[in-house]
């Protein structure tokens, strides 16, 4: 089935709801579908539990919804950089919950989500506070922890380039997370640059198959 067209960023979001939990692409600014966050922000869905590389920069996307509590939770790696102020302002206050997860399981885990994959054992955090609470094992005389899939209700992700079937091209490194996370969430919402006719992108280079977008509004000038 073809991906929904959204004449705009507020009409693409304008399904999330309260208490969705919503992965959001991006690594810092690169990916970050930042016209769509701030769709997000003004169609005014809060108690959101938000998956992404850190908890906001500065004073756009991501951290405008943390500094408006509408984040309950969040799942990253890196909730604390030089412009985190206000995410470590709402942790400070105990308004905002954190997960901490080590980058690589961040990614593992949400690739499992979208593999159909019910858990998996990885060595990262053994040992440690992050491993508190889960299983271990040893195997072949290591220890490893297991690490549960990351499911979500909606993903909102950046993408250089969509063909009428909802096939997606990304560019360079802004790629990032946004294949793992279309693939886990139920719903997966993407703003692009351009949308180009059935045919219009080469199947070889087709990076993110259509059958995982739903959504699909096209935004000029977002290339970064």
């Amino acid at each position: 089935m073809a991906p929904r067209f959204a004449a705009s960023a507020a009409e693409a979001v304008s399904g999330i709801r309260d208490g969705a939990t919503v992965l959001i692409g991006g690594f810092g600014n690169a990916g970050q579908p930042m016209e769509l966050i701030d769709a997000l922000m003004d169609c005014g869905a809060t108690g959101l539990t938000v998956v992404n590389n850190n908890a906001g920069q500065a004073d756009a996307g991501l951290a405008l919804l943390i500094k408006e509590r509408r984040v309950k939770k969040i799942i990253c790696s890196f909730p604390r950089q030089s412009d985190s102020w206000h995410f470590d302002e709402a942790y400070r206050a105990g308004e905002i919950e954190l997960e901490l997860v080590p980058q690589g399981n961040l990614a593992e885990r949400l690739r499992a989500a979208g593999a159909g994959i019910g858990g998996f054992f990885t060595p990262t955090g053994y040992g440690t506070l992050l491993a508190e609470g889960k299983e271990t094992r040893i195997i072949d005389g290591k220890g490893y922890v297991l690490e549960s899939p990351i499911h979500a209700d909606f993903a909102l992700i950046k993408a250089l380039r969509a063909d009428r079937t909802g096939n997606l091209v990304y560019r360079k490194t802004a790629r990032n997370f946004g294949p793992i996370m279309a693939a886990a969430a139920k719903q997966a919402i993407v703003q692009v640059s351009e949308v180009v006719e059935t045919g219009g992108i080469d199947p070889e280079v087709v990076v993110t198959p259509g059958i995982y977008v739903d959504t699909v509004v096209e935004i000029g000038g977002t290339n970064r």
